[in-house]
């Protein structure tokens, strides 16, 4: 039987820390990595995408929009549409109402 390990989750704060930590050079790269117990490809990538992104960290209060908040704009414009045609079928039901109880009404 193979046992599965867990992947570890670690933190944005957590990452930053580290990655601070790490090019702050008071330690080497080694020693952070044991002294966190991550790996050396990890460390290597965080620094990379901490790096990538350190220029927005300047932008006036600009928040990127995360999963959540993109997936309600997604469902409000969803709700809308279908608020919008549901108040279409219910002009088009009184119509054909009104133009029924006309036509009873003249026979």
């Amino acid at each position: 039987m193979s046992t599965k390990q867990k992947r570890k989750r670690f933190t944005p704060e957590f990452k930053a820390k580290v990655v601070i930590e790490a090019l702050n050079v008071e330690s080497s790269e080694v020693e952070i990595c044991r002294r966190h117990n991550i790996t050396d490809k990890q460390l290597s990538q965080w620094k990379r995408q901490f790096l990538e992104n350190a220029a927005t960290a300047f932008e006036p209060n600009r928040k990127q929009p995360d999963a959540a908040t993109e997936r309600i704009a997604e469902l409000e414009q969803l709700a809308g549409r279908l608020t919008q045609a549901l108040d279409i079928q219910k002009k088009a039901l009184d119509w054909i109402a009104s133009n029924r109880s006309e036509n009873e009404d003249s026979v």
